[in-house]
């Protein structure tokens, strides 16, 4: 779906039928184009994408469920909605089972029809992004499969990584801990000329001094006590590639003038050795501090600074760009989901907003590891973090303090039946059993909760 008005197709061979439900829609501002018979609405199916389709199961020529195949053959992920009469509700369940979204019974209050048409077009905009996700992450050969944000900040960011990436120039990005600099290094190797040779990631906080300069440099047999072979360094396995150094702000003074004169000359010598190897190599360094204060401060070498601050990129801090919260919680739920087999849980509007009033300290690895918390089946705002801290600047005390009751009770039933569906395989009869729910408010619940059946099989 656009940002414009849904299209809505509606087919119903009664003039009266058809003529209330078009006023009752208009009014709830979802304008729809109405056929009374199926074949006109195939066709127009055939010239352009819905983003729903209501449709009388008994029709003249074509049916309901012969229009409800044939519209799934255009578009698989095109939700439908079945009107039906009394004798027909055994009929529509099994389409249910088939793929269609919904189904009412004839006759039914304009409310239950504007309902349910908004829960499907919801629906229909989930599922438009979960496959732009998918896309990214399986299809997209585009920055956007590594970077995700679409806030006016990320994309200035983006474009200027594409705008950088092949030129070969040294970087500096710049960033708080967890906002993601290591992709925006990737980003650059992968868009270069260097994306077939070796990309190097080393965390200059986590090498210890002894063992630096060997990680860095190699060294040959004898060069130190336990040296019994020859070693190819770090920088010298990255030949032609890129090396990532990250929180550079770490390394200590002694080794940034060995690295400063590797930037100079670019050629390396391995410990014990006299011979010089010539390297050819792009470096993209990192960190979380202000690297000028530290140098006019002398705890990070000023030369080796404006050595690697060729190319300053600044990182955005997660509070900064309220705009992509959304759509990383979508990603991040997504892929846990499918790495741990589980549903992606139901997110109220009342944690939204508290995730969007949130400081961020932890950036985007904060929030991809609430994401797979709240996959996991914990809470997916833990103490600390609540809806009642929401006027406060979002933090609190209470785990569900504050959360509007209808919330906790949706969030509560979902987790229930998805667990229970996922024990029974996805066995809709053996679940409704198991819950002690007749198996048309299972279906409804399933539907409204965005719940798969083929997920659980």
């Amino acid at each position: 779906m656009t940002d414009t008005a849904p299209r809505i197709l509606l087919v119903e061979d009664e003039d009266a039928v058809r003529l209330g439900i078009e006023q009752a829609l208009e009014l709830a501002d979802l304008p729809v184009l109405a056929f009374a018979a199926a074949e006109p609405a195939l066709a127009a199916l055939k010239v352009g994408p819905a983003d729903l389709l209501i449709t009388d199961v008994r029709l003249p020529g074509m049916d309901g469920l012969d229009l409800l195949r044939a519209a799934q053959g255009l578009d698989p992920d095109l939700p439908v909605v079945l009107m039906t009469g009394h004798g027909d509700i055994t009929m529509a369940v099994a389409a249910m089972r088939d793929g269609a979204y919904d189904f009412i019974e004839k006759p039914f209050a304009s409310e239950r029809l504007t309902a349910t048409v908004s829960r499907a077009l919801d629906r229909r905009r989930l599922s438009a992004e979960v496959r732009r996700l998918r896309r990214a992450l399986e299809g997209d050969d585009g920055i956007d499969s590594l970077i995700l944000g679409r806030s006016p900040a990320m994309r200035a960011l983006k474009n200027t990584i594409l705008q950088v990436a092949d030129t070969g120039a040294d970087v500096l990005v710049l960033g708080e801990t967890g906002s993601g600099k290591e992709m925006v290094a990737r980003a650059l190797h992968r868009f270069s000329a260097r994306a077939d040779r070796p990309f190097v990631a080393l965390n200059c906080g986590a090498i210890p001094e002894s063992m630096f300069e060997s990680e860095l440099f190699g060294h040959e047999a004898g060069a130190f006590t336990g040296a019994v072979k020859p070693r190819i360094g770090k920088l010298e396995f990255a030949d032609g590639g890129t090396v990532f150094l990250d929180e550079i702000e770490s390394m200590p003074l002694a080794l940034q003038v060995k690295l400063l004169r590797v930037l100079e000359e670019r050629r390396v010598e391995r410990l014990g050795s006299n011979r010089s190897i010539a390297l050819d190599v792009r470096f993209v360094a990192a960190t979380k501090v202000d690297l000028a204060a530290l140098a006019r401060d002398g705890k990070f070498r000023e030369d080796l600074y404006y050595r690697l601050n060729v190319v300053p990129l600044t990182l955005p801090p997660l509070r900064e760009r309220p705009d992509d919260i959304g759509l990383l919680l979508q990603h991040f739920m997504t892929q846990a989901a499918e790495t741990l087999g589980r549903v992606p849980p139901f997110v109220s509007e009342a944690e939204r907003q508290v995730l969007l009033t949130h400081s961020w300290p932890g950036n985007v690895r904060e929030l991809g590891n609430l994401a797979k918390r709240a996959v996991i089946g914990l809470p997916l705002l833990p103490g600390g973090l609540t809806p009642a801290a929401q006027a406060g600047g979002g933090i609190g005390t209470g785990d569900d303090a504050g959360a509007a009751l209808a919330d906790l009770v949706d969030g509560f039933e979902r987790r229930l039946i998805a667990d229970a569906m996922r024990r029974h395989h996805g066995d809709v009869t053996a679940v409704s059993a198991a819950l002690q729910v007749p198996r048309k408010t299972l279906y409804d619940k399933l539907k409204r909760f965005g719940l798969e059946i083929d997920s659980f099989r």
